[in-house]
């Protein structure tokens, strides 16, 4: 009887719950789009919840689109607020791939080159958008996990549907279904700074140009009342148009306006966070801009209430989905590709088949394969398979396969440097790469390299480049013989390097880079204080072998604040056409491990170690260690030193310890501190001179500012052996 009179009592209940909601209008919510002042939308939710309102359905255009779609997929109007707030400002509106996610051909491109245009039919053209909005991407795929499987829109938690445009013909597109992430960005692709998102077909842009208040469609869903949160400018004078970014919102504004005031007479509470001085871009403010929704909301807090109950208090602030970071992947689906192979594509997301996937190597794959520049659109989402996923990737090959690339530098050794580069992409096989770097200055250089990219297969490569400067050195390269007939201490060189690599390269344990190759170079040294008798110092060609091995974890390359470095490198010279008629073969192996990270905000701690020795019982001086100077791209055995000028010592063995520290004390502007320690010598491994008392030490001051450029450094450097100051300016990145 008792078990009866439960279940009785229990129906009773849902049946009241039931007929108290059929009783309840229905509300429905929509959210205007406007950029990053579109964050007034969390301000206005997290209001809602406090008043107990429940909402049954959600419309919105662009950023209206993006927040009504996660808080449609099941998020409490916090946790959007926690997600926000989080988000990186800056990578929220441009491409920005972390540099630990690129492989080592795409690090080196994008720490030499300041301009990258895109260059067909023998015209300069210009990207078609700031971003392809990654970044985004990656992070609403993440948060609508817990839904990806879900198609259809109105089988969310709310049901929800979202505007964009079609780019060719102007029509206004509502979204219903499809890939949640996918439909949200398209809605909020604003031209010129995301790139358009394809859809069935359609190529779509941000659905504020033609519907930037979707309250029609949320009254076809069955809405009985409206609440409307619009965040829309109104039109500017000329004086406070702004930017490109102000023109193109205006103009997308000009028939919005005009709709508005129907539209505002149609919503039944209308909300007007008070935004003005915001921009479509301002995501670093975005904890003001949360907070002007909620004062917004506030003002019309008596009349939520009327539509709140305490069920809904209650139960949003506890419900929403929890994320997960790892998905099983069963298989990889690739669409066709003409110019790239599926092995090519697999080794830039590092990941196969049947393996388990973390989110951020989800989105460093991702990134990885973005920083090539060879798709214009990357875009995927999962289906289901058996417990496993399967995950679809969408490609869409960039038509540009031609670049032109500039590059701006100074420094101490090779003085002025202007860098053009070509870049050619499918020259004769699918994967391969082909770029050509023409430095013009002081010192005419430069650097052709072919690389065919086979992901993680084996790679194979070809590079030739030729180096030169002419320097007053305290190095002769012959051992000292030349200052000491001459009775001085320095000499003035002329140096020549011609060097031409085959190689192979793979990818180990997804972290190692490994690779082997053969090589032929040129060296000629010369010096005009001996016309009287040879100015000729050296006039030879020599072959080797190489190997080589490399691991880079650094978040940056130049004023790293975290990460580890290690270089291995091993030659071995066994022919040479041997101008003085001293050579013998003979190898070389050298190493560099350094070690940076941030204990302190903004204050980085770097320690790096070095070493390098010759194998052989004959050895020729040209390819010796030579240590001094700061900021130029280090060639063969140049390293720098500091406390000593350019191509100061040298020994066919040493070893370097170096540690400092770099304070970012305003936003990319530095101030940094080092010392370096070192022992140079001939054959200094095979007594204990190498762990003796450091016979070189140095020690710089520093100030370096990042641009588009790259560095720009000062520093001023001194060594209490020699007594000897320095100051040295470094500009551009270094090549």
């Amino acid at each position: 009887m008792k078990k009866h009179l439960a279940l009785i009592l229990i129906f009773g209940l849902i049946f009241h719950a039931f007929a108290q909601d059929q009783k309840r209008p229905k509300i429905g919510l929509v959210l205007s789009g406007g950029g990053a002042k579109g964050l007034a939308h969390v301000g206005v939710l997290k209001v809602l919840e406090e008043a107990g309102v429940k909402v049954d359905y959600i419309g919105g255009t662009s950023m209206g689109a993006i927040v009504g779609g996660l808080y449609a997929a099941g998020y409490t109007a916090n946790q959007l607020d926690s997600i926000f707030r989080a988000a990186d400002p800056d990578a929220l509106i441009q491409d920005y791939i972390p540099r630990t996610s690129k492989n080592f051909f795409e690090k080196r491109n994008d720490e030499l080159y300041a301009l990258t245009l895109p260059f067909n039919n023998f015209k300069i053209g210009v990207p078609a958008a700031l971003s392809k909005g990654m970044y985004n991407y990656n992070m609403l795929s993440r948060l609508t996990n817990h839904v990806r499987y879900t198609r259809d829109f109105n089988q969310l938690p709310i049901p929800f549907v979202c505007i964009a445009t079609d780019i060719e013909t102007g029509q206004e597109v509502v979204i219903r279904n499809g890939i949640l992430p996918k439909a949200i960005l398209a809605s909020g692709a604003f031209p010129s700074l995301y790139t358009p998102i394809e859809i069935d077909g359609r190529l779509l842009i941000d659905g504020g140009v033609t519907n930037n208040y979707p309250i029609e469609e949320v009254k076809k869903m069955g809405a009985d009342i409206i609440i409307g949160v619009d965040v829309q400018d109104g039109l500017k004078d000329r004086s406070n148009l702004g930017g490109a970014t102000g023109v193109l919102v205006q103009i997308a504004n000009f028939e919005m306006i005009q709709k508005m005031n129907e539209k505002r007479k149609a919503t039944d509470i209308y909300i007007k966070p008070d935004v003005m001085g915001y921009s479509v871009i301002s995501f670093d403010l975005g904890k003001d801009i949360i907070t002007k929704g909620e004062e917004a909301a506030f003002s019309v807090y008596e009349i939520l209430s009327k539509y709140g109950g305490t069920d809904m208090k209650q139960s949003k602030k506890i419900n929403g989905p929890k994320l997960t970071d790892v998905i099983t992947i069963d298989t990889v689906k690739i669409n066709d590709l003409n110019n790239f192979t599926r092995p090519y594509v697999l080794g830039k997301l590092r990941f196969k088949n049947n393996s388990k996937v973390s989110f951020q190597k989800l989105s460093d794959g991702i990134g990885n394969l973005s920083s090539t520049q060879n798709f214009s659109a990357i875009t995927y989402y999962f289906e289901k398979n058996d417990g496993k996923d399967n995950i679809v990737f969408d490609l869409k090959e960039n038509p540009i396969n031609r670049f032109l690339k500039f590059g701006l530098h100074y420094d101490g050794l090779y003085k002025s440097a202007a860098l053009i580069n070509v870049t050619q992409k499918k020259l004769f096989f699918k994967n391969d790469n082909l770029s050509f770097d023409l430095i013009l200055g002081d010192n005419l250089r430069y650097n052709l390299n072919y690389y065919y990219d086979n992901g993680f297969l084996w790679s194979f490569g070809v590079n030739s480049r030729l180096n030169q400067f002419e320097k007053k050195s305290m190095v002769d390269f012959s051992n000292g013989e030349a200052l000491e007939s001459l009775g001085i201490h320095s000499i003035p060189l002329t140096y020549l390097d011609f060097t031409n690599q085959v190689f192979a390269q793979t990818v180990f344990a997804q972290k190692f880079l490994i690779g082997a190759g053969g090589e032929w170079k040129y060296l000629n040294i010369e010096s005009e204080a001996l016309e009287n008798t040879n100015p000729v110092i050296e006039n030879s060609n020599y072959l080797s072998f190489y190997g080589y091995m490399k691991f880079d974890t650094k978040d940056k390359n130049y004023f790293t604040t975290r990460g580890l470095h290690f270089f291995g490198d091993f030659k071995t010279l066994f022919y040479s056409s041997d101008y003085t008629n001293t050579f013998e073969p003979f190898s070389i192996a050298k190493g560099d491990i350094a070690f940076v990270e941030t204990f302190f905000k903004r204050l980085a701690f770097k320690i790096q170690s070095e070493a390098g020795f010759s194998i052989g019982k004959h050895t020729v001086p040209f390819h010796d260690f030579v240590l001094g100077g700061y900021g130029y791209n280090m060639i063969n055995n140049f390293r720098h030193f500091y406390g000593y000028d350019f191509l100061s010592v040298a020994g066919d063995s040493y070893i370097k310890g170096e540690f400092g520290f770099d304070y970012e004390f305003y936003k990319k502007n530095h101030f940094n501190a080092y010392a370096n320690y070192a022992n140079v010598g001939n054959a200094i491994f095979e007594d204990n001179r190498w762990i003796s008392h450091p016979k070189l030490s140095g020690y710089a001051l520093g100030y370096g500012l990042e641009t588009l450029i790259g560095p720009i450094e000062l520093k001023h450097s001194w060594s209490p052996e020699t007594k000897d100051h320095f100051t040295w300016i470094s500009v551009g990145f270094w090549f």
